[in-house]
């Protein structure tokens, strides 16, 4: 028995590193993954921002206490992490084409660990993006202090688990890369713009209640929520949250658990 925990908990472990190690060497993929976030956020942090300005603070569509780019850049944040966690999940897919998922398999280590080595690996890629997000945040008026920087880099991780979870779940069964990216592509613009990236939640008219229901069976609304509050803490009023951060730390706790149990355990019924 300890053999065997000894033996997975090493399998778990070169999973993670391998797919670590293969980002870290492919700097045409860091580079390529951090343009879209960029992108979005300068051509709608500056385009918006001044159309937003004009229309005042306090006014429909207007963001009161803070610029445009401060309030948009967490939903970029977790646009990065939603982006390459869910596409980690591609490399199983990948790797059941070329065959290199079957002989990962036929090791003496069990499916569950590989599955969770999987979204180890992805999880910690997709923090790892955000994180060099984060480092032009002071350029846009969003300063971190040491705590701030602890409680952000660890909702994106948690994010990121979220995610990771549930891209191994759909991957799992998938046996074509193209069926893979068709579903993702149906999940990820919903996800992202129903999760209040770009947009605050405000409740009091129909629209903003109707998108808030929404946002509350979105895992990717709780990550924005929470990163939010404590980029912005103090600059927002109360009504622009869904939740206290401890809570979108829960709701994103039991979303993880949601998509991971069977999401290792389709894994584990590999053929």
């Amino acid at each position: 028995m300890e053999m065997q925990l000894r033996h997975d908990v090493k399998g778990a472990y070169t999973i993670w590193y391998r797919d670590v190690l293969r980002f870290v060497r492919d700097r045409s993929r860091i580079f390529g993954s951090l343009a879209q976030p960029l992108l979005f956020l300068f051509a709608l942090g500056f385009g918006l921002g001044s159309m937003l300005s004009r229309v005042g603070a306090g006014q429909p569509g207007g963001i009161v206490g803070v610029a445009y780019i401060e309030f948009l850049f967490p939903g970029i944040l977790c646009m990065t992490v939603l982006f390459t966690a869910l596409f980690s999940a591609i490399s199983i897919v990948w790797d059941r084409e070329f065959g290199f998922l079957r002989e990962v398999l036929v090791a003496p280590v069990s499916r569950t660990a590989v599955g969770l080595g999987k979204v180890a690996g992805g999880s910690t890629v997709a923090m790892i993006q955000g994180a060099i997000i984060m480092l032009i945040g002071p350029l846009l008026g969003v300063h971190y202090d040491a705590l701030k920087i602890i409680e952000m880099l660890l909702v994106l991780l948690l994010l990121a688990a979220v995610i990771t979870s549930l891209g191994i779940l759909i991957a799992a069964r998938q046996k074509t890369m193209e069926g893979f990216q068709v579903i993702m592509q149906f999940l990820l613009l919903p996800m992202l713009f129903l999760s209040g990236a770009f947009f605050p939640l405000v409740s009091g008219t129909t629209a903003g209640d109707v998108l808030r229901i929404i946002a509350q069976f979105n895992p990717v609304s709780y990550g924005v929520d929470a990163l939010r509050q404590i980029a912005l803490e103090g600059k927002l009023p109360a009504t622009y949250a869904l939740h206290p951060p401890g809570v979108d730390v829960l709701f994103l706790i039991g979303f993880f658990i949601l998509f991971l149990v069977p999401g290792v355990a389709l894994f584990s019924k590999q053929d």
